[in-house]
């Protein structure tokens, strides 16, 4: 079962540049399965433990924090995404580099981060809604505009794990403003379950 980073499982800069090429290749391997994309312009990338660790440690050396109180600021922010057993948890992404494109749909899409669900079975009949952490949700939402980047988690109870297992597994977005939906392929679902399953 995945259990939160702590200080010490983050590194310091020097140690960190000597593992980094091979973690970041580990990372984008990671990544590869874990990366979905919905529709034209969204995706979402499922996080675990490795992938938060990877990124608390990428913005240490980039922002170059070298406090513990520094680091653990990082840490309070990010382990709420790493997923207990019974969940998976993702960043969801907004990809659109265009001003104009940013300034017509960001508007649009007000709330999206509360319009995701995943659908199990063969007809999709158990559907499993996302839910939005509280703070997160107040930083990142806005009546008017939408942020380009959220974070969902998705709880799972025994037999919805066994129906995503069994497959098939329907990633969707149930905007008004942007409808779609991903049928998950079997590495993505793979690597998946064993975040529900607490293997990972």
């Amino acid at each position: 079962m995945s259990t939160p980073l702590t200080i010490e499982d983050i590194v310091d800069q020097r140690a960190y540049e000597r593992e980094r090429d091979e973690f970041r290749r580990h990372v984008i391997d990671l990544k590869r399965r874990r990366r979905i994309g919905v529709g034209p312009f969204v995706t979402l990338v499922f996080e675990n433990r490795d992938t938060i660790r990877f990124q608390i440690q990428e913005m240490a050396r980039a922002e170059k924090i070298i406090t513990d109180e520094g680091i653990q600021t990082e840490l309070d922010v990010y382990n709420p995404l790493i997923p207990a057993a019974g969940q998976v948890s993702a960043t969801l992404f907004v990809e659109l580099t265009d001003e104009a494109q940013l300034r017509e749909w960001l508007p649009k899409l007000v709330g999206i981060e509360t319009e995701v669900e995943l659908r199990l079975g063969p007809d999709g009949g158990r559907r499993v809604r996302c839910t939005v952490d509280e703070d997160h949700l107040r930083q990142l939402t806005r009546d008017e505009i939408t942020a380009s980047v959220h974070y969902v988690r998705f709880e799972l109870d025994p037999d919805e794990v066994d129906a995503f297992a069994s497959g098939p597994v329907v990633l969707a977005l149930t905007h008004p403003a942007y409808a779609h939906e991903v049928v998950l392929g079997e590495d993505s679902r793979a690597e998946l379950l064993a975040d529900l399953r607490g293997e990972t």
